[in-house]
């Protein structure tokens, strides 16, 4: 058995850019869909993630994906790996 400790693997997550105001910090909207438990219907709700970008490289309007991290405030546990899709 090797020194190393395995890290178990980190949620990443795919979402747009809704407020980009804050230093150093981006949130994020994450739409998540599932089917109704009774009826089947496909149902959509919106999560917001407040998300760490150090670089400022995230614009309101942009895709992004993110992953979990350790907290680094009060409300931010993620942070932004890279931008998938500009803004227009």
């Amino acid at each position: 058995m090797s020194n190393q400790v395995e890290r178990s693997s980190r949620k990443v997550k795919t979402g747009v850019v809704v407020s980009d105001k804050r230093q150093n910090t981006v949130t994020v909207a994450i739409e998540l869909q599932y089917p109704h438990p009774k009826y089947g219907k496909i149902i959509k709700k919106t999560r917001k993630l407040h998300a760490h970008d150090e670089s400022f490289e995230a614009k309101m309007g942009d895709t992004v994906k993110i992953m979990e991290t350790k907290p680094i405030s009060k409300t931010k546990r993620w942070r932004v790996t890279e931008v998938i899709e500009r803004a227009r």
